[in-house]
């Protein structure tokens, strides 16, 4: 019986009973990311069910957004964080279904650019509004200064990570 019971606890919750096996780096990296999937889950159900869209193509057509005159393949894949193998599935979808347009570079032949196309910017624009509405919902109970808190704290954990990430 206490096997299956502490089977069934999540890691934080282990480590919260716990607190002097663990240091408090690992509580922390443990609260972000319960925290990340918390969100992400809903959100992917969110837009799985109001716009039948994968997180992934969300993500891609608001890269795009941001550069209206378009970006390659390869930076596409750098700013999200995944392989030239699943945009280029993903970019072959949406440019079938018109959603996003590709050109041929002009400076390089063996490269192109995708862009929104009209369609896509009026698909993006209506699950970008509701988007935003539902991570304010999530971020609701946070008062603007301890947004403003966390937001300056994670930048801060950012630029650790990094400067750690570049030292080993």
């Amino acid at each position: 019986m206490e096997l299956e019971q502490s089977a069934a606890l999540d890691a934080e919750t282990k480590i919260a009973e716990a607190p002097g096996d663990h240091k408090a780096e690992l509580r922390l990296w443990l609260r972000l990311l319960a925290t990340n999937t918390l969100i992400e889950t809903e959100i992917r159900r969110r837009l799985r069910e109001r716009f039948d869209v994968t997180l992934p193509r969300f993500d891609l057509m608001a890269q795009l957004e941001r550069k209206p005159h378009g970006m390659t393949l390869g930076e596409l894949s750098q700013r999200m964080m995944v392989t030239n193998g699943n945009v280029t599935g993903l970019v072959d979808r949406l440019v079938a279904e018109e959603v996003i347009s590709r050109k041929q570079h002009k400076s390089d032949r063996r490269s192109h650019i995708v862009s929104l196309t009209e369609k896509g910017r009026r698909q993006f624009a209506r699950m970008a509004k509701e988007h935003e509405s539902w991570i304010a919902g999530m971020f609701g109970a946070l008062s603007p200064g301890d947004t403003a808190a966390l937001t300056k704290l994670l930048g801060k954990l950012k630029t650790s990570v990094r400067t750690a990430n570049t030292h080993n």
